[in-house]
């Protein structure tokens, strides 16, 4: 096992064993213990009842961060006439058709999220083997199949902190949630947000419990074991 360096050690300290800490009060404690000399992501990440090996248990879905993830989302449009004009006018990164996917093809993926008109989605079905692995694949049921006339609403969303999020085959919800420099209230809005996400996104085939456990952590830094119903409980003010 790699030995952790002085920062770990001393972080794990300040963590107090076997307990299950209230969300905020994690949170603050976080914030405290990351040392690292970089803007470290926050993580949350809940292992549910799921049964990742029956297709009606599958969790996957999209929220919207209020407070972002603390990164510039670059945005690809995949559309052609006019749509590629609204896409333009409403802030798109990277706008294209054939000579978009031909450039994909080669290897290129420098963007964050991929949107798609209706009328393209034939086209760039030959995309899957290299969009998929990555979660940057349009797909109607993640919402980045689009209208044209509402491209401008998911392009702003997008920028502002589009998250997807899916079961792992362990039944684990990875999730990142902002970055360490953000204030408290930041942090706990932005998880807010993700939990109501999460909670509808329950699978009806889902009995009991739904989250058994949940531990918050940032980059580089130990992980804090969360209260379930006081993570549950958080509300979008």
């Amino acid at each position: 096992m790699p030995k952790r360096g002085k920062n770990f050690q001393t972080a794990i300290k300040a963590i107090e064993e076997n307990k299950e800490y209230e969300l905020e009060e994690a949170v603050v404690l976080l914030k405290e213990i990351s040392k690292v000399n970089f803007d470290a992501t926050v993580e949350l990440h809940m292992r549910t009842n799921a049964d990742p090996r029956h297709a009606d248990q599958l969790i996957r879905g999209v929220a919207t961060l209020p407070k972002g993830l603390g990164k510039p989302i670059r945005v690809v449009v995949f559309a052609n006439g006019e749509a590629a004009d609204i896409a333009k006018n409403s802030g798109a990164d990277f706008i294209g058709d054939e000579d978009l996917i031909k450039k994909i093809e080669g290897g290129w993926v420098d963007f964050e999220v991929g949107l798609a008109v209706p009328d393209m989605m034939s086209k760039i079905g030959r995309l899957g083997r290299v969009l998929g692995r990555k979660g940057l694949m349009p797909n109607p049921r993640t919402g980045t199949m689009v209208q044209p006339q509402d491209l401008p609403r998911a392009i702003e969303d997008a920028k502002r902190g589009r998250l997807e999020y899916r079961l792992d085959r362990t039944a684990i919800i990875h999730s990142p949630v902002g970055k360490i420099s953000f204030p408290v209230s930041d942090l706990m809005e932005n998880i807010a947000s993700l939990m109501d996400a999460v909670v509808k996104s329950k699978p009806t085939g889902i009995k009991g419990s739904f989250i058994k456990t949940a531990f918050l952590a940032s980059t580089m830094s130990p992980s804090i074991r969360l209260n379930v119903n006081s993570l549950l409980s958080v509300k979008i003010e």
